[in-house]
């Protein structure tokens, strides 16, 4: 494999793209990649060595489930219930 230089064109994964595109390189510390930039959307980033991201964190969905488990219906308050204003008869009939 050839020596990158700055300006040289590698794969990186784009948060803002959400997928692996082409990226220029920034900034370089000890012959490595520091820095690129997209080429599509020209959003700056640390070079993440493609790796895409998982999708959620399982401690944080398993603690969210928690959470979401413990709530009653009834202590949300009055937004929870439907309202009835506005069903039946008038109040002057």
């Amino acid at each position: 494999m050839t020596e990158l230089r700055l300006g040289d064109v590698i794969d990186d994964y784009c948060a803002k793209c959400r997928m692996v595109t082409n990226h220029a390189i920034v900034s370089m510390v000890a012959g490595q990649p520091a820095k690129v930039r997209c080429r599509s959307c020209y959003h700056e980033h640390d070079y993440r060595h493609a790796q895409i991201p998982s999708k959620k964190d399982p401690k944080k969905e398993a603690l969210f489930k928690e959470v979401l488990s413990t709530i009653d219906p009834a202590a949300q308050g009055p937004e929870a219930a439907p309202s009835k204003k506005g069903r039946g008869k008038k109040s002057g009939e």
